[in-house]
């Protein structure tokens, strides 16, 4: 029996809308690129009621990249570069002199220590334009490396974020951290962990966004680098609503 028309044309309609479809629930990826002249420990830290990704940290030589899936439901948490890392006993123990997670090669589910730059990544793929996944560069915690976060064929407002000058060049000498007597400037601190006051804390009786403001040092980072958090009620300067990117790459150095 002959097919009808009719029928081809039926088909010919619903086979590029399952496609559509299809595309729309493929897996997104994650990507951190080392584009820095020397190697990095990438760290990851999911939220509470997200998994551990790439057991929380691995070894990443310069100028390389490392993708893996994100997970196909909602997943939150950061991303940073550890620096100047060097083995410390066992296989699984590594010492770093910035953002290290507690000696550990694998950080498993712990942060790394400040300053450290960092990725902040929220993710929500379902498949449709409700599925804001939203991202940002944070120094609220100081600086260790430069740093982007790239989306990749999202839907709707996806700008790069970041914080790519090197601010150890310029960084104030009351937060400087250097790796030894005569080193360089390897990190710079936040006015918090420098002086620890509940003011530039944002703690106590100025935990709020009324009372939680700019100080002189997060003002030094917002001049570096607008288009980061600097200190804990900040708000930054560019805005996005990003839905279903197919990648996000965290690229750290520039």
């Amino acid at each position: 029996m002959a097919s009808s028309p009719k029928l081809f044309l039926l088909l010919a309609t619903l086979i590029p809308s399952c496609g559509l479809l299809l595309a729309d629930f493929a897996p997104m990826t994650l990507t951190v690129v080392n584009n820095c002249p020397y190697p990095i420990w990438p760290g990851i830290q999911a939220n509470a009621d997200s998994e551990v990704l790439e057991g929380g940290g691995f070894y990443l030589p310069a100028l390389s990249h490392h993708s893996f899936p994100a997970p196909t439901h909602a997943w939150s948490g950061r991303i940073w570069a550890r620096t100047g890392c060097a083995p410390a006993g066992g296989a699984q123990e590594l010492r770093c002199a910035t953002g290290d997670c507690g000696g550990r090669l694998q950080c498993g589910g712990l942060g790394g220590a400040a300053p450290a730059t960092l990725a902040q990544v929220s993710l929500h793929h379902g498949g449709n334009d409700n599925d804001q996944s939203s991202y940002g560069v944070s120094v609220v915690d100081g600086f260790n490396v430069g740093l982007s976060v790239t989306p990749h064929e999202g839907r709707g407002n996806c700008p790069v974020l970041a914080c790519r000058k090197n601010l150890t060049e310029t960084c104030p000498s009351e937060l400087q951290v250097r790796a030894g007597a005569g080193d360089g400037v390897v990190a710079c601190k936040s006015g918090c962990q420098a002086f620890g006051t509940d003011e530039l804390c944002c703690r106590n009786m100025y935990n709020s966004p009324q009372t939680c403001r700019a100080s002189k040092y997060s003002q030094f980072f917002k001049g570096e680098c607008p288009q980061a958090f600097t200190y804990a009620h900040d708000s930054p300067s560019l805005t996005h609503e990003c839905s279903a990117p197919r990648e996000l790459k965290v690229i750290f150095c520039h």
